[in-house]
């Protein structure tokens, strides 16, 4: 009988053991599973939208995959990121997003709608990411008083309780003005907050490392940007931080000290992240560190040809920007960064969005004649969104295209490309109305222009040519294409 008893607590010890173990095992996953940083993407390919439709390609911004935003676009590509592009003319809706895992919207500066707010808020909320990239304070590109930062933000710097202060009727009342109101929205969203500092060149090597984001990333630079404020420390979190500063770090068309905080964490990050909901954000403080030098696209205001810098392969920004971009197509359930150490970055008193005011009159300066922001029928052919009416009224031929400034100025140094579908010999002329030669080429007096034959392309044949207007000119000029001595193609050219 004890015989018996001694093997029946022997089983019932042995299986309780057994379920003991897989207690204990079941609780070191829970543990490590919320803690990890081994992280599974939506699936093998992330698809990221690139949006166009809010000024990213306004004054010297050529914000586009197939254009200063290639090298990145080309990095992405390469490590099986599926990407596109919006329209001109799109309105972020959430059914726009829904079907990405990432979002970009880099440096706006046409404001963004409650409705557009809305669905982004509704897009973190429910999964998605977005990286806001921004720039520093009085970075107007396209005169609409309204900076990046501040699209971003919700409001205006000065005009919280009106957002057209100071605008025209007709700007009051364009398409790209409706719906628009003031709210703290990056803040309420996302806890942080693009400041308006506008801080020069300086070089960051001070980096807070999380979810592997910064690993292998030594040297950031910054070229004219601004920072971040973290203002809700259990949402959002600083990655990459600025040295210390002085006053000779402010950017030098800073309109008020540029520098808030004398650098260091109180300046705020450079970089940093946010969760909301189960989805993610990043901010970045400058465009800088993404931008390449191959601009598509040429100015919308004047037409002249764009200037974009190497800024993704300077320093370790590839590394960081490939890092990011992993880590917010990784979908993690956690919802806050309430443990982390993070603090608050302290503000001065004029940060306080009702309470801000407006340093100097905007816009920064005046725009280009017949140049209005809200009205794309007046960019320059050429550019980004231009109206495709006002492109074919340009040219006499559909075969023919000529790529030119749309203003110019006497004496001036342009160059004028000429595009077309076969390899012809082409010289070009620049008339007044009664004819009379003002185009100045090779270091003749006014005349034609050598000929040259085009080279070839992928899809198109072209070559250019590099001349200066004549100083007697006056009026509305003449582009004309000239092929077996005959006017094959014109387009318009204004003077300053």
């Amino acid at each position: 009988m004890i015989i018996c008893l001694i093997k029946v607590l022997i089983f019932y010890y042995t299986q309780w053991r057994i379920i003991m173990k897989k207690l204990l095992l079941m609780a070191v996953l829970l543990v490590t599973g919320g803690c990890s940083e081994e992280r599974q993407s939506f699936n093998e390919s992330p698809s990221v939208l690139f949006d166009t439709a809010h000024g990213e390609t306004a004054g010297e911004a050529d914000w586009v995959i197939d254009g200063a935003f290639s090298d990145f676009a080309a990095a992405l590509k390469k490590s099986g990121y599926d990407l596109k592009q919006s329209k001109v003319d799109d309105r972020i809706t959430y059914d726009s997003l829904k079907s990405y895992e990432m979002f970009v919207l880099a440096e706006p500066n046409i404001p963004l709608k409650e409705s557009e707010q809305t669905a982004l808020k509704q897009y973190a909320e429910n999964g998605g990411s977005i990286l806001f990239i921004s720039d520093h304070y009085n970075a107007d590109r396209n005169m609409n008083r309204f900076d990046a930062s501040e699209v971003l933000n919700g409001y205006r710097r000065g005009a919280y309780g009106d957002p057209a202060k100071g605008m025209t009727d007709s700007e009051r009342n364009s398409a790209m003005m409706a719906d628009i109101s003031s709210s703290d929205f990056l803040s309420d969203t996302f806890g942080v907050r693009f400041r308006y500092n506008a801080i020069d060149d300086v070089t960051m090597t001070t980096m807070k490392d999380a979810f592997n984001i910064t690993k292998n990333v030594h040297k950031v630079t910054m070229h004219a940007g601004s920072t971040v404020a973290i203002t809700n420390p259990a949402q959002a979190q600083g990655l990459v931080y600025l040295p210390e500063l002085t006053n000779r770090d402010r950017w030098n068309h800073a309109v008020d000290q540029g520098v808030y905080n004398g650098g260091g964490e109180d300046e705020g990050p450079f970089i940093a992240i946010s969760k909301a909901g189960k989805g993610k954000a990043a901010f970045i403080g400058d465009s800088s560190i993404i931008e390449d030098a191959t601009p598509k696209y040429v100015r919308e205001d004047n037409g002249r040809e764009k200037t974009t810098y190497d800024g993704f392969k300077e320093s370790d920004h590839e590394k960081l920007l490939m890092n990011l971009a992993k880590w917010l197509t990784t979908q993690e359930d956690y919802t806050t960064f309430e443990h982390n150490d993070n603090k608050k970055t302290p503000l001065l008193k004029m940060e306080e969005p009702a309470h801000s005011t407006e340093p100097k009159k905007e816009p920064w300066a005046n725009p280009g004649a017949g140049y209005l922001w809200y009205d794309r029928n007046t960019f320059a052919e050429g550019s980004y969104g231009a109206s495709q009416q006002e492109r074919a009224n340009s040219t006499s031929s559909n075969n023919i295209q000529i790529l030119s400034p749309s203003v110019a100025a006497p004496k001036e140094n342009i160059q004028i490309k000429v595009r077309t579908d076969k390899a012809v010999p082409t010289k070009i002329a620049i008339v007044m109305k009664n004819n009379q030669h003002v185009g100045l080429f090779n270091g003749r007096p006014p005349g034609e222009s050598n000929a040259y034959t085009p080279k070839h392309y992928d899809q198109y044949y072209e070559c250019y040519f590099n001349g200066r207007i004549a100083r007697e000119a006056e009026g509305q000029l003449t582009i004309q294409v000239i092929q077996n001595n005959k006017i094959t193609a014109t387009k318009t050219l204004n003077l300053e």
